[in-house]
């Protein structure tokens, strides 16, 4: 897969002076995964008929960005997760502080990729564009700014509307700004970024909704991490405001809002169209 060699290139150049820090790096990189991120960014600028070049290194940089995440995520001051992946987390194999510096490292070389011109084929207008809203849904108005609410709100007793706030914060920005990226890119119009943001923003909250499915009925050998660790930790999740059932309707109806979206697109859109049916059918 192109993503994966291209992320591999990117973990070589890092400077092997301290070797743990490439090591610690490699590791959740490759880790598995299902690189649903760079999916969204390569998909939505196919969407808008760009180019694997246009979008391929940052397709790969939001992948560095989620992984860090999930390195911090891990970390006994976070969730403190054993497992990602089904492989032990970062922190135990190579140390807590390892993994907070390996964490800060693939962020750091996701902005280095980002402001490197050199990779990319789009007009560095739309580059630093792409740059600037990807920092925006990664940092305090996004992913970051929703860990905190997600840590602050555990055994509190919040609404769905605070929930979903949370979520489109959490998981939701980093999904959206996916497509975003792409479409941009790819040279798509201001009509279809804002088509394209749609589909996203409905299908980052049914992406959260399909994790909290999981966690109570899934496959912990599938998922490769421990299940029903929500209710443990006291998170409110659209399981426990909803049910089960319901929450089942509601990112269905998600993905069939997301895929409406697509509706002015044609059959370019269709990997997008897949990929949404797939955030609500996987075991993973």
């Amino acid at each position: 897969m192109r993503v994966d060699e291209y992320l591999a290139g990117i973990i070589d150049s890092v400077d092997n002076s301290p070797g743990a820090l490439k090591k610690a790096m490699g590791y959740s990189i490759f880790a598995g995964g299902k690189r649903l991120r760079p999916m969204f960014a390569i998909a939505a600028s196919e969407t808008v008929g760009g180019t694997l070049k246009q979008v391929l290194p940052a397709a790969c940089a939001l992948e560095l960005i989620h992984t860090y995440s999930l390195i911090h995520d891990d970390l006994p001051a976070m969730d403190d997760d054993d497992y990602r992946r089904g492989v032990p987390t970062n922190h135990k194999v190579f140390g807590e502080a390892t993994a907070i510096l390996a964490g800060d490292a693939l962020l750091t070389k996701a902005f280095e990729v980002l402001s490197d011109t050199e990779r990319f084929a789009s007009p560095p207008t739309d580059l630093l564009r792409v740059s600037s809203e990807i920092a925006r849904a990664a940092g305090d108005a996004g992913m970051v700014g929703g860990q905190i609410i997600d840590m602050e709100s555990e055994c509190q007793d919040i609404d769905l509307d605070m929930l979903m706030n949370l979520h489109r914060k959490k998981t939701g920005a980093l999904i959206t700004v996916s497509v975003r990226a792409g479409a941009i890119l790819g040279g798509g119009d201001e009509t279809q970024v804002e088509r394209l943001n749609e589909y996203g923003d409905c299908v980052g909250l049914a992406f959260q909704i399909s994790d909290d499915i999981l966690d109570v009925v899934g496959d912990q050998e599938k998922l490769g991490k421990k299940t029903g660790m929500d209710e443990v930790r006291g998170k409110k999740t659209y399981i426990s405001l909803l049910g089960l059932e319901e929450s089942r309707k509601r990112a269905e109806a998600l993905i069939d809002r997301a895929i409406d979206a697509l509706s002015s697109f044609n059959e370019r859109a269709e990997a997008l169209r897949a990929i949404g049916r797939y955030v609500i059918e996987r075991q993973v």
